[in-house]
Formats: structure tokens, C-alpha cells, sequence
């Protein structure tokens, strides 16, 4: 099979606030999308990516946290939802690809359960904790227009958003 690397969108970009769709059909078109998505996440590098993240408004998430302390365990999420969160919390420095190196502590539940439908359209269910727990949240924050930057103070948001664009203007030139 052969795997294609995606572009990865940079905020602001209005496709990163929107709301993804729930998706009714598990095609070869999105399997191929899903794992187009993990070859894009893999050598970005990074440990999670939703799908509006590459222009597709679509409730579809991959992850995989392990880095090198073992063989990688993919996930592939579609429609995904969390089910259950525990009320203890943790605070992670999130980071994310379409906001590159820039980082902000982020509070979230320290453990989310979590259903969704998986590649073969099987119902799926598993509580997530550690940061497993942090990144399917942030990545379903994704799907909902929801960044990692929006739970940061005014300042850091704005400061953070004029690097963006200051970004993607040097991208632009080159």
C-alpha cells in the first residue's frame, strides 16, 4: 500500500474552528485517508491528528503515543466520543502540529473513556489515562474547532496566533 504524506494545516486557518461531520459510511476512500494520516502524523513528528487538521471535515482521529520504548500502537478513531471523564485532573505542556513549536499547560481529566467505531466498523470502547487521556481529548477537540490554544489566557492566545501568521507569511514567500 502505498502511503501518502499530507499537508498539515496551520492556524488560523478557518477550517481548524470548524465542526467535523459524523461519518456515516466506512469507505476505502477514508481508510486510505486514516492511514495517509498516520504516515503524516509519523513523520511530522507527533502523536496525534484529526482530520480537520489535514482539510478533511471528518470526525476521524489517529493517535499513537508510544515513542520509543516499544513497537507503535496506532489507533484509528471514527466518530469518537468521550463517554465517561474522571474528575481527577492533569496538566499537560500541549503542543500541536498545526501550531508548530509552540507549547501551553493545559488542564484536562486525567482519564476519559472513550467510544468510537474503528477501521473494520467494529464499535470500539477504552479508558484512555496518562497521556493517552491528553491526547485523545485534544484531538477531539479537533473535531469540535476547538484548539489547544483556546484554553490559554487572551495574551498567550493572541501572542501565539501573531506567530502563526508571522509563519505562515515566511511560508508563503518560500
Amino acid at each position: 500500500m502505498n502511503r501518502m504524506k499530507l499537508p498539515i494545516l496551520i492556524h488560523p486557518d478557518p477550517r481548524l474552528k470548524k465542526h467535523a461531520a459524523p461519518i456515516a459510511d466506512i469507505s476505502d476512500d477514508l481508510r486510505t485517508l486514516a492511514d495517509n494520516m498516520l504516515e503524516t502524523m509519523y513523520d511530522a513528528p507527533g502523536i496525534g491528528l484529526a482530520a480537520p487538521q489535514v482539510g478533511m471535515l471528518d470526525r476521524l482521529l489517529v493517535m499513537d503515543c508510544i515513542k520509543d520504548d516499544g513497537p507503535p500502537r496506532p489507533y484509528v478513531m471514527i466518530n469518537p466520543e468521550i463517554i465517561a471523564k474522571s474528575d481527577e485532573t492533569s496538566v499537560y505542556d500541549e503542543g500541536c502540529l498545526s501550531i508548530p513549536e509552540q507549547y501551553g499547560e493545559v488542564t484536562r481529566p486525567a482519564e476519559v473513556e472513550v467510544r468510537w467505531i474503528d477501521r473494520d466498523g467494529k464499535e470500539q470502547t477504552e479508558v484512555f489515562a496518562n497521556l493517552w487521556a491528553t491526547c485523545v481529548q485534544h484531538e477531539i477537540d479537533h473535531l469540535d474547532g476547538k484548539l489547544f490554544i483556546d484554553y490559554l489566557g487572551p495574551m498567550r492566545r493572541q501572542l501565539i496566533t501573531r506567530k502563526m501568521q508571522k509563519l505562515k507569511r515566511e511560508r508563503a514567500r518560500d
